[in-house]
């Protein structure tokens, strides 16, 4: 990104740094703030959005949740098609139409039209999400890769913290309809951002022969390395969103008690995160793939049992080392797919976040019943089962 046609070439033919590396970083992370920046901060005014329907806790959380519908869905589409996609094109039209759905969001009438937008969202996110993790593999040189993906992820993370502390702000301030206009218009810088700093570069099968999409696609569910990685980010995203969706409703009853503009503060947790994701490229270049994806679902499964405290700080300290170790292994394993895929890339990246999001969804839709029933103590419960079994997947991973 920020032309990075012009100095950095395929991983094919290129193995050291490229110049201007730490520009295009930013350029990169903040591109993906932009393009995620609508995927969680609607979780921090859940409480209010629970009240303004007059549903369950459990119904809100997948209504909001309904965009990873949206996004694993996309993810598999355009995954499939991206060796046809230009990539610029692409990412331009989906930030530019996301913008759409988000203000609509602003006058939706009932619980089914917002499911039905947040859906919508998903489908433009993660056409935009997808075809830039394509590009970073295609275009980033060996070297780099493992930087440009945690980066990219590293945005994400930004995108948590400073976009839920944008939504409880706006939404306390202004009301709920503001909240939704101001994110539409952050679509649009989005967009703008990607029209200025992205070229138009080949899709790498225009380089090289590939094989049919549903060819590469049968071939990549046949590799076992790729295979466990896509269910490792089944599980990351299973655990994230049963903690960060669930969790707002813990902090806003008694004994915690919360009010909206503290439960938007709350999420400087997410602060940690921007910074330790930014390593995980060195660490898991230094380590290897499975040591740090292990590390990383060993600090989040340390911070379980802090949140079933009465406590606040016991409970932010669980959340910081929550979102330090999914974010974590969510960037080793996104690289990893990137270098374990020996062509096709794209298809392979669609793969991946397809089974990521499809975690989001179903992690939003069980762990919410096991609120609902059994309360937080058992929604915690079953983020654990999640990582250990993303833990056993990495078995399955090589250097």
């Amino acid at each position: 990104m920020t032309d990075l046609s012009a100095s950095i070439k395929p991983t094919a033919t290129m193995n050291a740094h490229s110049p201007g590396l730490a520009f295009r970083s930013l350029v990169i992370g903040l591109t993906a703030f932009l393009t995620v920046v609508d995927l969680f901060a609607t979780q921090a005014i859940l409480p209010s959005l629970t009240r303004h329907y007059g549903v369950t806790p459990a119904a809100m959380g997948f209504a909001v949740n309904a965009s990873t519908f949206g996004m694993a869905a996309a993810s598999l589409v355009v995954g499939f098609f991206s060796p046809r996609i230009d990539r610029r094109t692409g990412i331009l039209l989906s930030l530019a139409l996301l913008a759409v759905p988000t203000s609509l969001l602003a006058v939706a009438p009932n619980l089914a039209v917002f499911t039905a937008l947040r859906v919508a969202q998903g489908l433009c996110m993660a056409s935009a999400f997808a075809l830039t993790l394509a590009y970073l593999g295609e275009q980033c040189s060996a070297m780099d890769a493992g930087g440009a993906f945690a980066a990219y992820i590293t945005g994400n993370v930004a995108s948590n913290l400073v976009g839920r502390l944008i939504s409880a702000a706006l939404a306390d301030g202004l009301g709920l309809a503001w909240n939704f206009y101001f994110f539409a218009a952050l679509n649009l810088a989005g967009a703008a951002l990607v029209y200025f700093t992205v070229s138009c570069v080949p899709p790498m099968h225009a380089m090289t022969p590939a094989a049919s999409p549903l060819a590469a696609t049968i071939a990549h569910w046949r590799n076992p390395q790729l295979r466990a990685s896509f269910g490792i980010g089944f599980c990351i995203l299973f655990a994230f969103i049963g903690t960060f969706t669930y969790v707002n409703f813990v902090l806003v009853r008694p004994p915690l008690s919360l009010g909206m503009m503290d439960l938007g503060l709350v999420y400087f947790v997410f602060l940690p995160s921007i910074v330790t994701t930014l390593l995980a490229g060195r660490v898991a270049a230094r380590l290897g793939t499975r040591p740090t994806i292990w590390g990383a679902l060993a600090v989040a499964g340390l911070g379980l049992p802090l949140m079933l405290s009465p406590r606040l700080g016991e409970v932010l300290a669980g959340m910081v080392l929550v979102g330090v170790g999914t974010f974590f292994a969510q960037a080793a394993a996104t690289g990893f797919v990137g270098q374990a895929a020996a062509d096709n890339r794209g298809i392979a990246s669609g793969i991946y976040l397809t089974c990521y999001f499809c975690g989001g969804l179903v992690g939003t839709a069980v762990l919410g019943r096991l609120f609902d029933a059994f309360g937080w103590q058992a929604c915690v419960f079953g983020v654990g089962a999640a990582l250990a079994a993303a833990a056993l997947l990495t078995f399955a991973l090589k250097r």
